[in-house]
């Protein structure tokens, strides 16, 4: 029989829990085994993650009986919620609740929580400054997180509040360099001169299991995690160079982000004015050499985009391709 501690990752074939399963599969040799929860474990990614050694099981964070069953007779579980599956912060809050209650009644030794900061505390949801979402927040993707802390402190689970921020892969989406009437490349960002702290999403993962690694010693801590803090005229440098051709930096407003009628605008434009607005706490909390020593193989900017320059060319096709 193994002698390795079960690690439940939740989200197992998404973006943030697939990193932490692939961290455990990829050794082999190391101290746990992965039981990767899906609701679809038929699925390619989940069929890819049964064949390289992991226990693929089926349960959701909208049923806590699916949930105490995956979480039975596991050492830890890492617990990672989508608020963009239902845009609702009560739903997040809801499905964080469960799993709280689903890892203190199977006494689970050591929870890694994906969370993020109460984004109130730069800018109170008072509607003088921002506007107040979902009747309470500033960003409620944020809020709801840091409000669910409580859920895991209050039931005694013993706990890892793991704070994540922008990921790079949003460059090969929606936040990539966009080419002009004049032919140019340029990258837009509602950062003004201020550090946007990001990180590749495999990263997180990886990060998680040295958390789960280190043993007890993050029991009870906030580790807060990013690969790189660059200015939008680095990241746009570091396009360039990349890509072979100029990219020039735009600075856009929180406010004409929130004006411009995109999905979620009010949203995101709030978030990044506590981006800005919060730069010396949020990037301060940030200490790459701490993330290093967690993740070794942790990723500069330029190193990620080494290896999706590709992908972001599509991207910046596609939309070419969509312009009129």
């Amino acid at each position: 029989m193994s002698d390795k501690k079960t690690i439940v990752v939740l989200g197992a074939t998404g973006a943030q829990g697939g990193g932490l399963a692939r961290a455990i599969v990829d050794d082999p040799g190391g101290p746990f085994a992965a039981r990767a929860v899906t609701r679809n474990p038929g699925s390619p990614k989940a069929r890819a993650l049964a064949e390289r050694g992991a226990e693929v099981v089926e349960a959701t964070l909208d049923d806590e009986d699916s949930l105490r069953r995956a979480f039975d007779g596991a050492h830890g579980a890492f617990v990672v919620t989508n608020f963009w599956e239902s845009m609702s912060a009560d739903v997040e809050l809801a499905q964080a609740a469960t799993a709280a209650r689903a890892a203190k009644a199977a006494g689970l030794a050591h929870v890694v929580w994906s969370t993020l900061e109460d984004t109130r505390e730069v800018l109170p949801a008072s509607g003088q400054r921002v506007p107040v979402l979902q009747d309470r927040y500033t960003v409620p993707h944020f809020d709801a997180k840091a409000e669910a802390d409580a859920f895991f402190r209050d039931a005694g689970v013993p706990t890892t509040y793991l704070r994540s921020t922008f990921f790079w892969e949003g460059f090969t989406q929606d936040s990539k360099p966009v080419r002009g009437e004049d032919g140019r490349l340029v990258l837009t960002l509602p950062m003004g001169e201020a550090r946007l702290a990001g990180i590749a999403v495999e990263d997180i993962g990886r990060t998680a299991y040295g958390i789960f690694a280190a043993g007890d010693e993050y029991v009870g801590e906030v580790v807060s995690i990013a690969g790189e803090h660059l200015t939008g005229a680095e990241y746009a440098a570091a396009f360039a160079d990349a890509l072979g051709e100029p990219v020039g930096y735009r600075p856009l407003t929180p406010e004409q982000l929130r004006s411009s009628g995109l999905p979620a605008g009010a949203e995101i434009g709030n978030m990044f004015q506590y981006y800005v607005e919060g730069e010396r706490g949020f990037v301060g909390a940030r200490d790459l050499d701490v993330v290093r020593s967690l993740n070794p193989r942790l990723q500069t900017f330029r190193a990620w985009l080494d290896g999706h320059v590709e992908q972001v060319r599509s991207a910046i096709r596609a939309g070419e391709s969509d312009q009129p």
